[in-house]
């Protein structure tokens, strides 16, 4: 039997601000708007394989935080999750991967990306996540394969939902495999899956980081701005999410979509 829901006036406010959380540009036109110029020129100055290199290194970092931080974080009350401190520590890696470039970025990205996802977890516990759930650590990880709006979007319907929608059947085998085993084996293929499949996404977003960071005029000073960018895009992606959950939980998950789509 369905259901009729309503969303109150204060939910329906926090739906306005996740939609306006999610839909926004891209880091790239943040990017592009922080150094004045378009970031293609900085693709043209990454080598010729940096498109694999990239790929891999995020895949590494990926698998390495998910198994060494995130699977094993506890579950604390945060009613006010600390932003500044998470930019601080991803604003000095920053720093350190525009002053030597390229090169650093496998150095560099592990370290922000760990520093990253304790932000998300602390986002997602202020807004009610149980973050000792399988489902909660994966949905943290999800965080990264959101990008925000793109050109390219032509209607509301893509973006976030087809995104989750797209990571569905891997969060749910993978949530299976954790449930049955009673801990992830390292390298195991079901979460390696769901990896490769957020690491396609967030990839796209370190290439367009490393693009900017090529380009001379950066310098150490640039590459801890673009860091802090890059911080702050993740953790209103991570609002934003955080918000739909947690109204999916109060009322429907199809309705709070619905609903999405026709604010």
């Amino acid at each position: 039997m369905n259901k009729t829901y309503k969303l109150t006036k204060a939910d329906k406010e926090e739906l306005n601000i996740a939609k306006s959380l999610l839909e926004n540009p891209g880091i790239a036109a943040k990017i592009t708007n922080f150094i004045g110029k378009p970031i293609e020129k900085g693709f043209e100055m990454l080598p010729n394989d940096w498109r694999d290199k990239i790929g891999d290194i995020t895949t590494k970092t990926l698998l390495k935080v998910s198994e060494g931080t995130l699977l094993t974080m506890k579950d604390v009350s945060t009613k006010k999750p600390s932003n500044i401190w998470h930019k601080l520590g991803v604003a000095t890696s920053g720093g350190v991967g525009g002053f030597f470039g390229l090169p650093a970025l496998v150095i560099e990205l592990p370290i922000s990306t760990s520093i990253m996802l304790r932000s998300i977890t602390d986002i997602a516990r202020s807004q009610g996540e149980k973050i000792n759930t399988t489902e909660s650590k994966l949905a943290c990880l999800e965080v990264f394969a959101f990008g925000g709006a793109s050109k390219s979007d032509d209607s509301t319907d893509t973006g976030y939902f087809v995104v989750r929608s797209a990571l569905a059947k891997s969060v749910a085998e993978t949530t299976e495999f954790i449930a049955s085993k009673g801990i992830v084996e390292e390298g195991s293929p079901v979460l390696l899956k769901f990896i490769v499949n957020i690491a396609q996404r967030f990839g796209v977003q370190i290439g367009e980081k490393a693009a900017a960071q090529a380009m001379p005029i950066i310098g150490a000073a640039g590459g801890a701005l673009i860091n802090t960018m890059f911080i702050d895009h993740f953790q209103d992606m991570a609002k934003g999410h955080f918000i739909i959950r947690k109204l999916e939980r109060k009322y429907d998950a199809d309705f709070i979509k619905q609903s999405y789509l026709e604010l």
